[in-house]
């Protein structure tokens, strides 16, 4: 065996164990590759089950909240109805207070005036005495 010939097979093994490196490689990739996909498989798969629980919640959630902004608005609606029903009683109310405050007006006043007759009248029955004393002294001299 020459040289060249003892090259050429150290280069065919080195050739053979660089294709059973690259084959071992390969598999392990292909394992690896494997494991992943199935991972994200079901990663994916738990997020659609994820998604689809929320899409259900969140219908259910719209439809209450529906539901709760139309009974709102009944609410409302009925709360102004009354509101205008019972809105000429505030008026009346407030007519009834204008009333009775022109009325203490007029009583304050009536009093005022009952109060200066009253001192006219004690002065007048003062003045009646005073006269009758007077008088009754004239017939007695």
């Amino acid at each position: 065996m020459s040289g060249t010939e003892i090259a050429a097979i150290i280069a065919a093994l080195a050739f053979v164990v660089l294709v059973v490196v690259v084959v071992f490689f390969l598999m392990q990739l292909n394992k690896t590759i494997n494991q992943t996909t199935s991972k994200v498989n079901t990663i994916l798969d738990e997020s659609n089950k994820t998604i689809q629980v929320l899409s259900s919640d969140t219908n259910i959630l719209l439809k209450q909240t529906e539901n709760l902004l139309a009974t709102s608005n009944e609410l409302l609606s009925d709360v102004t109805n009354k509101v205008e029903v019972i809105d000429p009683l505030f008026v009346a109310i407030g007519d009834l207070g204008e009333s009775v405050s022109e009325l203490n007006e007029s009583s304050k006043e009536l009093l005022g005036k009952v109060g200066q007759a009253s001192k006219t009248a004690a002065t007048a029955t003062l003045v009646g005495k005073a006269a009758q004393t007077a008088s009754s002294l004239f017939k007695k001299k």
